[in-house]
């Protein structure tokens, strides 16, 4: 039987017109102006709303080639269900407004056979919007190429369990078929947000925020999941998707034959910072690509 994930974030975080969203994405992916290539294997994207973000997830998902990928695994955090797992979707099918995506359900059923993981009921999947941000643009991406999704939420992980998940997924990497995308936002700042570290030797707070975030993209870069651990516990730089970043960079450091690197190659900010009174949060797009 067909279990529907409606896309719930559309009319409100997106739009739900397919012909405008189909344009909006097109226009973002030529703006980018990336090549595609068959190396990118993975991408870390924002999950804003696309008036915000959208134009920044472009420099991320304008990498894919889709010609050889049959399968996408979502890594993506929990905002409103607070769980110390990883938690598999019940759904079959994923719509969006232009298209809709099929489950690997021979893949949850594998995952779910190690006991390691529990299951989200339709209520927790469709009130997040980590993930449902991503597929718009892999709808888009994948056009014409027959593609399943196998969706992660990933939740308040130990640093133990960072590793135990990384490693119980790194396998998939070596399957050239498979692809990942990894979604995060990254420093939210403002007294809204509870965060407000600011260093005066950056000069405005927007540069002190921006310092603050490539800190942890190089550190990201350099694939060190436990560099980036210890750079969230001095910082505490509020990077929503801190845990998916952390089990992909576990997955790429215990996959056994193909060699990884991420690079950033866009961030923005939702607006820029200048007094304690202001709030914004930041934008990092990524490609995970074959090291040869």
């Amino acid at each position: 039987m067909e279990t529907i994930r409606r896309a719930s974030h559309a009319g409100s975080w997106y739009t739900d017109n397919p012909q405008k969203l189909a344009e909006e994405l097109d226009g973002w992916i030529r703006a980018a102006g990336l090549p595609k290539s068959s190396d990118v294997r993975g991408v870390i994207a924002p999950h804003a709303g696309y008036s915000y973000s959208g134009r920044a997830a472009a420099y991320a998902f304008g990498n894919i080639d889709p010609t050889n990928i049959t399968r996408v695994f979502l890594l993506g955090p929990s905002h409103h269900y607070y769980t110390t797992k990883c938690a598999l979707s019940t759904a079959t099918v994923y719509q969006t407004p232009i298209g809709d995506l099929p489950i690997d359900l021979e893949v949850i059923e594998e995952l779910k056979a190690t006991g390691k993981f529990e299951s989200m009921n339709l209520r927790v999947d469709e009130t997040e919007h980590s993930m449902e941000m991503h597929l718009p643009y892999l709808s888009k991406v994948f056009e014409g190429h027959p593609v399943k999704i196998v969706p992660i939420l990933v939740g308040a992980l130990s640093a133990e369990n960072e590793a135990m998940y990384g490693k119980l997924l790194a396998k998939h990497i070596d399957d050239p078929h498979n692809f990942f995308s990894v979604s995060s936002d990254f420093c939210h700042w403002g007294s809204r947000f509870n965060y407000m570290h600011y260093d005066k030797k950056y000069g405005a707070i927007h540069k002190s925020i921006e310092a603050l975030d490539k800190m942890g993209m190089d550190i990201i870069e350099t694939g060190d999941a436990d560099a980036f651990k210890q750079y969230l516990l001095e910082y505490d730089n509020t990077i929503c998707g801190r845990h998916p970043i952390s089990v992909f960079l576990h997955m790429l450091r215990n996959n056994s034959s193909t060699k990884i690197k991420i690079k950033f190659l866009r961030y923005e900010q939702s607006s820029q910072c200048k007094t304690t009174r202001d709030s914004s949060v930041s934008y990092a797009s990524a490609a995970a690509k074959v090291d040869a």
